[in-house]
C-alpha cells in the first residue's frame, strides 16, 4: 500500500512539474521592482528634470522649458509605442530592429520579457525614451521654435535614440561587441550631450550671452528638481538590474556614491578657485557625478564608484568652464560638458574599474570574450566613438532638414527679447 501511494505521488508530480516551471518563469517580486523603477525613471523628468531645467532659464522662459518636457514626454510615449520599442527591442539586424512588435503587436499582458512581463519592459524603457530627448531641451533654452522642438524630439527619437538602443541593449552590433553600458552612458548621456552640443552651435549663442553672463531665475525651483533626480536616479540604474536582486542593490549603491562624490568635488573645486561654494554647483557636480557612474553601475564597486564620482565632477567641471569661456558655446544648461563629457568618461571608466584585479577598487569582471582590460576598454572606445559620430551627423541633418520645414528653427529677436512663455504660448510663470 505504501508503495502504491509513493507511486502515485510520483507521477502527480511529473504532471505538475511543467505547469509549476511555467507559472515559476513569472517573477513578483522583480516585477514589483520594476514597476516601482518606471514610476522613478518618470518622476526623473516629470517634475524632475522640469524643475531642474526651468529654474536655470530666465523667468521669461520657464513656462516654455515646463511646457518641452511635458510636451515631449507625451510625444515620446506615443511614438515608443507605436513604432521605438519595436526599432529598438524587436529583432532585425546589428543596425535597428524590425517591425513585428509595431503597436506591441500580439504582446499581451501575461507575455513575458525574462521574468517580468513584456509590457512592464517596455514601460521602463519607454521612461528612457521621454527623459533623453528632454536632456536634449538645455542645449536650445530660451531661443527655439516650438514647432521645431517637436518635430525634432519626434524624429530624433526615431532615427538616434531607437537605433542606438538597439546596438547596445536590443542584441545589436556594439551588444555582441561586449561594450558595458548597464543604464546608459552611450545610449542616454552620450546622445543628449552631443545632440545638444549640435543644436548649440546651429541654433547660435542666447542674445547677450557673449557680453555678460545669463543667470540663472529660481535656484530654490532647481535645488528642488535635483533632488528627484538624484532619487528618480535609483530606479534609472537600480531598475536596469531589471530584478529586485544584488545587482540591484550594488547598482544604486554605487550610483549614491558617485554623486556624493561628483556633489563634493564640484563644490570643493569651486570653493578653491572662487572662495566660496554654491548651490548651483553642488547640484550640477551631482548630476555629474550621476551621469558619469550610469554605464558603470552594473560592473563596479564601491571603491570605483568613488573614484568615478570624484573624476566625474572633476572633469564635467572643467569642460563645463571650456566650453562657456574658451569655446564660447552656449549649451544653455551644459548638457553637453555635464551629461555628454559624464557620459563618455563612465562609459571608458567602466572598462577600467569593472576589473577583478584592483583591489578595493575591483568590481565584477569584464563581458565574454574581453580578457583584459585594454581588450574592454577597446569595446568602450568604440562604443563611444560611435555614439557621438552617429549623433552628431544625424541630429545636424535633422535640425538643417527641420529649419527649412518651419522657417528657421529661432524665433524672432523681438520674440526671444519678450520671451518664449509669451512669444509661443501666450502665458506668464510669474503674475507680477
Amino acid at each position: 500500500m505504501k508503495w502504491m501511494i509513493l507511486s502515485f505521488l510520483i507521477g502527480l508530480s511529473c504532471f505538475s512539474f511543467p505547469a509549476l516551471a511555467e507559472e515559476s518563469a513569472f517573477n513578483g517580486a522583480n516585477t514589483a521592482w520594476v514597476l516601482s523603477s518606471s514610476a522613478l525613471v518618470l518622476l526623473m523628468t516629470l517634475p524632475g528634470l522640469a524643475l531642474f531645467y526651468g529654474g536655470l532659464v530666465r523667468s521669461k522662459n520657464v513656462l516654455s522649458v515646463l511646457m518641452q518636457c511635458f510636451s515631449i514626454a507625451g510625444l515620446a510615449s506615443v511614438l515608443w509605442f507605436v513604432i521605438g520599442y519595436s526599432l529598438a527591442f524587436d529583432s532585425g539586424n546589428g543596425f535597428i530592429g524590425g517591425l513585428d512588435k509595431v503597436m506591441l503587436a500580439g504582446m499581451g499582458r501575461d507575455d513575458l520579457s525574462g521574468d517580468i512581463p513584456e509590457p512592464l519592459f517596455m514601460l521602463f524603457q519607454m521612461t528612457f525614451a521621454i527623459i533623453t530627448p528632454a536632456l536634449i531641451i538645455g542645449g536650445f533654452a530660451e531661443r527655439m521654435k516650438f514647432s521645431a522642438v517637436m518635430l525634432f524630439s519626434g524624429a530624433w527619437l526615431l532615427l538616434v535614440y531607437a537605433p542606438i538602443t538597439h546596438w547596445v541593449w536590443g542584441g545589436g552590433w556594439l551588444a555582441e561587441l561586449g561594450l558595458y553600458d548597464f543604464a546608459g552612458g552611450t545610449v542616454v548621456h552620450i546622445t543628449a550631450g552631443v545632440a545638444a552640443l549640435v543644436a548649440a552651435k546651429v541654433l547660435g549663442p542666447r542674445k547677450g550671452f557673449l557680453n555678460s553672463a545669463i543667470m540663472p531665475h529660481n535656484l530654490t525651483m532647481t535645488v528642488t528638481g535635483a533632488g528627484m533626480l538624484w532619487v528618480g536616479w535609483f530606479g534609472f540604474n537600480g531598475g536596469s538590474a531589471l530584478g529586485a536582486n544584488g545587482s540591484a542593490a550594488m547598482a544604486i549603491l554605487v550610483t549614491h556614491l558617485a554623486a556624493s562624490m561628483g556633489a563634493m568635488t564640484w563644490a570643493a573645486i569651486e570653493w578653491i578657485k572662487f572662495g566660496k561654494p554654491s548651490a548651483l554647483g553642488v547640484v550640477t557636480g551631482m548630476v555629474a557625478g550621476l551621469g558619469t557612474i550610469t554605464p558603470a553601475s552594473g560592473y563596479v564597486g564601491p571603491g570605483g564608484a568613488l573614484i568615478i564620482g570624484l573624476l566625474g565632477g572633476m572633469v564635467c567641471f572643467y569642460a563645463t568652464v571650456y566650453i562657456k569661456q574658451k569655446l564660447r558655446i552656449d549649451d544653455s544648461l551644459d548638457v553637453f560638458p555635464v551629461h555628454g563629457v559624464g557620459g563618455i568618461l563612465g562609459t571608458l571608466l567602466a572598462g577600467v574599474f569593472s576589473s577583478t584585479q584592483l583591489g578595493v577598487f575591483s568590481g565584477y569582471g569584464f563581458a565574454e570574450g574581453n580578457e583584459t582590460m585594454l581588450d574592454q576598454l577597446g569595446v568602450q572606445l568604440i562604443g563611444v566613438v560611435a555614439t557621438f559620430a552617429y549623433t552628431a551627423i544625424v541630429s545636424w541633418v535633422l535640425f538643417v532638414i527641420i529649419g527649412k520645414l518651419v522657417n528657421g528653427l529661432r524665433v524672432s529677436s523681438e520674440q526671444e527679447i519678450t520671451g518664449l512663455d509669451q512669444s509661443e504660448h501666450e502665458e506668464s510663470g510669474y503674475i507680477l
